[in-house]
Parts: structure tokens; C-alpha cells; sequence
């Protein structure tokens, strides 16, 4: 901003020659000039530090907020995408949308917001994206999402949830992504998930979950992507992915898995990433590894079981067979080592795989 109005003082206007010898006209031409490029950019020149900054288009106006910048008191009524993002916000007013009803994005990110109003979102019937990570949100209020059935991103990453209760997310009919990763999560209830048909990411990553419900996953049928990397899981039952005939990337890694069910890859048909890092696997269950299908036709984007105390025995006959067929595919190779017996101790996996 400083040098804003260093090179603005630069420019005379009243007819004297500028200090680095600039002709006045072409001064006031070449400033003219900067406002009508600006402008005709969609850009609303701002040369105050507290105000955001807002650009328009066809479809409507977007407004961004960041440092200097503070909390504007008022909004283009055809706002449609709006960010407020490390202002330090602890609370906002339950009208604070009340006056743009078209609003599609909503970015409340880096915040230290508590809590909302249960009424927050129901002047903006059209949102497709709210996105409130890291915040300091310990719950939701019920009815947030009553009129939310557009809504099909919603980023909750960082904030302090303990836990969920399926009364917070009624009214989301259409969400295709649900991140809750880098919470506090420590169990999730029943029947969470139940309603959501369309759902193809979900992320709970990074939270402090021990189990998860049998049924967690019966109701988004389309998932693509499941994130359950840096949790505290111990046993990958075989109810969990069962109906996940769309699956493609899953993510188990840093997790206390010691157990996997035989059956629990049954009716992966199109997996395309699998890591089970950094676990205590030390063995697993004839049968795992041909439930995933044949080798073309899966794991095209790798596969990572590093990072565990594998115990290199015959008991691991049908993993080597399904190491040998896919190790081009296979990450980690040089840290995917027997932690016993003690004569292949320090061995790599895939080298105790290819010996006859």
C-alpha cells in the first residue's frame, strides 16, 4: 500500500514534471489507463487497507477478505462467492448472509470461530461450498443445514470436534465431499452416513478413531476416495467396505491396524491406490489379496504396506505370490522389510517374495 502512494505522489497532476523526469500528461494518461484495465477486469480498484476486495462477472459479484481488511458491514446483493478467511473471527452474526441470497461458495477458513447460529445459512439456499477449516468449532447446531439440499462440499479439516451426531448434517441431500479430517474425533455414530447417496470423497483422516460403525459406509454407494490414514484403528473388519463397488483410493496408513479381516477388500473391484503403512501388520489372511482382482486390472496407482513388522513365514505364501505380480506398482520397497524370523530379519519383503 505504501508503495501504492509512493508511485501515485510520483505522478503530478498539477502540471509539474515528477521527480524522475515523467512527462505530467502521460502521468495522468498512464493513471487513467491503470483504472479503466483495472475495471474493465472485473476488479473494483480498492485503495483502502480495510476493505476486501471485490470482483464482478456475468454471474455475479465475489468478495474476498483477508488481513488488512476487515469484516465489511455490508455486501453486493448478487454476491456469489465470499471469502473471510484470518481475520481472527470468534463469532458471526446469524444475519451476516442476509443479504445475498445467490451466494454458491462461502470460505471461513483460518478463523477461531466457537460456534454458528443454527440460522446461519438460511438466507443462502443456494450453497454449493462452505468451507470452515481450521477454526475452533467443538459442535454444530442443529438445523445448520435445513435448507442446505445444494450443498455439496463441506470442509470441517482442523477444527475441535469430539464427535458428530447425525442431527447436525439432516438436510445435506446433495454432498459429494465431507472432509473431517484433523479433528478430535473419537467414535461416530450409527447410521452418520445413511443419507448420503451421493457422497465420493470422505476424509477422516488424522482424528483419534479406535473402531468405526459396521455400517458407517451403507449408504454412499458412489465413493471414490476414503481417507482413514492417522487414526488409532486396530481391525479392518470385513463389513466395512463391503458395499464399495466404486472405491478407488483408500488410505489406512499410520493407523495400530494388527488385524485385516480376509474378506475385507471382497468387492474392491476398481481400487487403484491401497496403503496400509506404517501399521503392525506382522501377517494377513490367505485370500486378502486375490479379492482385489486380477493384477492389470487394479492398483494402477501403487500400493504401500511399509512400515509394518512383517514375520517373513509361509504363512505369507499368497503375499508374495501378489508382491511378485505387482511390484512394478509396488512404493517402499526398501522400507517393507521382515521384522522376523530372526534368520530374515532386515530382509526386504519383496527379495524373501522371489526366492524360490
Amino acid at each position: 500500500m505504501e508503495k501504492r502512494k509512493a508511485a501515485m505522489s510520483s505522478w503530478s497532476l498539477e502540471g509539474k514534471q515528477s521527480p524522475a523526469g515523467w512527462d505530467p500528461h502521460l502521468s495522468r494518461i498512464l493513471f487513467l489507463l491503470l483504472l479503466f484495465v483495472t475495471s474493465a477486469q472485473g476488479v473494483t480498484p480498492n485503495l483502502n487497507p480495510d476493505a476486501c476486495l471485490v470482483s464482478q462477472s456475468s454471474n455475479g459479484s465475489s468478495v474476498s477478505c483477508h488481513p488488512p481488511a476487515k469484516l465489511p458491514h455490508s455486501l453486493p446483493a448478487d454476491t456469489i462467492y465470499l471469502a473471510m478467511e484470518f481475520l481472527n473471527l470468534t463469532q458471526l452474526p446469524a444475519n451476516t448472509l442476509q443479504d445475498v441470497p445467490n451466494l454458491q461458495e462461502l470460505h471461513l477458513s483460518s478463523n477461531q470461530l466457537e460456534d454458528l447460529s443454527a440460522k446461519f445459512l438460511l438466507p443462502v439456499p443456494q450453497l454449493k461450498v462452505l468451507d470452515l477449516t481450521r477454526n475452533s468449532l467443538t459442535r454444530l447446531p442443529a438445523g445448520l443445514f435445513q435448507v442446505s439440499a445444494a450443498l455439496h462440499t463441506l470442509v470441517l479439516k482442523e477444527n475441535r470436534l469430539k464427535g458428530l451426531e447425525a442431527s447436525w448434517l439432516h438436510g445435506l441431500k446433495a454432498l459429494g465431499h465431507l472432509d473431517l479430517s484433523g479433528n478430535e474425533l473419537q467414535m461416530l455414530p450409527p447410521g452418520l452416513l445413511a443419507n448420503f447417496t451421493d457422497l465420493h470423497t470422505l476424509d477422516l483422516g488424522n482424528n483419534h478413531l479406535k473402531t468405526l460403525p459396521p455400517d458407517l459406509l451403507r449408504g454412499p454407494l458412489k465413493l471414490e476416495r476414503l481417507h482413514l490414514e492417522g487414526n488409532r484403528l486396530q481391525v479392518l473388519g470385513e463389513e466395512l467396505l463391503e458395499p464399495q463397488p466404486k472405491l478407488r483410493y483408500l488410505f489406512l496408513s499410520d493407523n495400530r491396524l494388527a488385524t485385516v479381516a480376509a474378506g475385507a477388500f471382497r468387492g474392491l473391484q476398481r481400487l487403484d491406490m491401497l496403503d496400509l503403512s506404517n501399521n503392525l501388520l506382522t501377517t494377513v489372511p490367505e485370500g486378502l489379496w486375490t479379492s482385489l482382482g486380477k493384477a492389470a486390472g487394479n492398483m494402477k496407482d501403487g500400493f504401500d504396506i511399509s512400515g509394518n513388522p512383517w514375520i517373513c513365514d509361509r504363512k505369507l505364501d499368497d503375499l508374495y505370490q501378489w508382491l511378485v505380480a505387482n511390484e512394478d506398482k509396488m512404493f517402499s520397497r526398501n522400507d517393507t522389510r521382515c521384522a522376523g524370523p530372526r534368520a530374515l530379519k532386515g530382509q526386504m519383503l519383496l527379495a524373501v517374495a522371489r526366492s524360490p
